[in-house]
């Protein structure tokens, strides 16, 4: 079983890369964000509360985060393993996936950061709002809020990982490709 977090600021790639993973590695996707958005989309009570914290550049509360990932794992006991994308978003919920991971018997192998300078965020930002009709990636004031989110509450969940020596960075300056191949890379000697 191969388990990894996909790390990094909004808009860095983690949902193209977390594709380009599924596809080599067979991994279940275990999105915060789409299993947000199915709860918005079905009109739950979590997804309409969960809708106004988002349209606000905030973030969803722990608890509601955590129970819905717990839910994802215990449903897929026969898979391959997980990629989690958009999760631990603070020490917090880094230190309640440990305990999650215990509970269902697995380990996180690998978590890959990818770093993308602030100004290259802002322009994948505008690009996103322009294909994907979602309102959130068109305001400019909530992309900034959530990268400013990101750097204060986030950011310090690579400290976490990097102190148990399996956090790994790749540069996601890069073409998709060569991110993908260095992402690669790094998957291939952790499945050894």
């Amino acid at each position: 079983m191969l388990n990894i977090i996909l790390f990094g600021p909004p808009y860095a790639g983690k949902g193209t890369q977390s594709q380009n993973i599924i596809e080599k590695y067979g991994l279940i996707h275990l999105s915060t964000g789409d299993l947000l958005r199915a709860e918005m989309k079905e009109g739950t009570e979590l997804g309409k509360s969960a809708q106004k914290l988002i349209n606000d550049g905030l973030l969803v509360p722990d608890e509601v985060v955590i129970g819905m990932i717990n839910n994802k794992i215990k449903s897929n006991k026969s898979a391959k393993g997980f990629i989690f994308d958009g999760f631990p978003r603070t020490v917090p919920q880094a230190g309640a996936l440990d305990h999650l991971c215990v509970e269902n018997g697995i380990t996180i192998d690998a978590v890959i950061g990818l770093t993308v300078e602030k100004d290259e965020l802002t322009k994948r930002a505008v690009l996103r709002g322009q294909t994907s009709n979602r309102a959130d990636d068109k305001d400019p004031v909530v992309i900034s809020k959530r990268i400013v989110v990101y750097q204060e509450e986030t950011a310090p969940v690579a400290d976490y990982y990097r102190k148990k020596g399996i956090y790994k960075e790749v540069d996601g300056m890069n073409s998709i490709e060569q991110v993908f191949k260095d992402i690669s890379k790094i998957l291939d000697l952790v499945k050894q």
